[in-house]
């Protein structure tokens, strides 16, 4: 029985989206249609966020003046669900430092670290690891790149693999931690514990017994971070190719 915090909704379904390449354009904020169809779609059924960037980032993204991003969704999952809202309230967080332990993490990062200094590619800005609340984020070209720069480096790296080859070497290297390595968005990939993918989510949904819960993203491939829970038994997947296919299918699935 879904709670009575959602009793005004006529569909007892839950509908979740990853944020880049979904909602909006890659780090690019959301769009004015994209807004009133998640509205519309908002008074039918339960809807939600789920990112691999923390809130700040996401907000920078979903934000719109003068409305606080968290009253225009019912959950607002960060950081894959480490960082949790329910109808704005805070629910309960894990770190990714607490659990790997310190001793493990500084080899990590230190191998990293020194695999980037020796990385030759087209050009390097800034920001290439960055710590996070439940996992770090790695970035070859650094996160401080321009959009401009990003669409070079994404297909640059569609042809050359840098993400690809530096995850394997990570996946040999680090074998023994139990770390997943997800390449997502256009310039990096994430680094967190096996089973603190995106599926980290539904643990938070769990007692509310929707009848279905529905899940869009565009990096569904395997080792994309929209993968594992796009495939999960729990979830309807939707496959999209950009933030104009996502609305399409949201007016045909609800809006009809």
């Amino acid at each position: 029985m879904v709670s009575s915090a959602f009793a005004d909704r006529p569909q007892k379904k839950l509908v979740l989206f990853d944020v880049d390449g979904t909602l909006t354009p890659a780090r690019q904020g959301i769009s004015p249609e994209m807004l009133a169809v998640l509205r519309d779609v908002r008074k039918k059924v339960v809807i939600g966020f789920v990112g691999g960037s923390d809130l700040v980032k996401i907000t920078e993204q979903l934000q719109v003046p003068g409305i606080d991003v968290l009253s225009e969704w019912d959950y607002g999952f960060a950081e894959n669900g480490l960082t949790a809202y329910k109808q704005g309230k805070q629910l309960a967080s894990q770190s990714f430092i607490n659990w790997l332990g310190e001793e493990k993490y500084k080899p990590l990062v230190n191998f990293i670290l020194h695999y980037l200094a020796d990385l030759d590619i087209p050009i390097k800005r800034g920001t290439f690891v960055e710590f996070r609340n439940g996992m770090i984020n790695v970035s070859p070209i650094g996160r401080n790149a321009t959009i401009q720069e990003r669409h070079d480096f994404e297909k640059y790296d569609k042809v050359h693999g840098v993400r690809a080859a530096f995850v394997k070497v990570l996946q040999e290297k680090f074998a023994d931690l139990s770390l997943t390595f997800s390449i997502g968005g256009q310039i990096s990939f994430d680094v967190f514990p096996t089973g603190w993918d995106k599926t980290y989510a539904l643990r938070h949904v769990e007692d509310e017994q929707f009848e279905e819960i529905h899940f869009f993203g565009d990096k569904t491939y395997k080792g994309g971070n929209d993968h594992e829970i796009y495939e999960d038994s729990r979830t309807i997947g939707h496959s999209v190719t950009s933030p104009a296919d996502t609305i399409r299918i949201l007016k045909e699935l609800f809006l009809q």
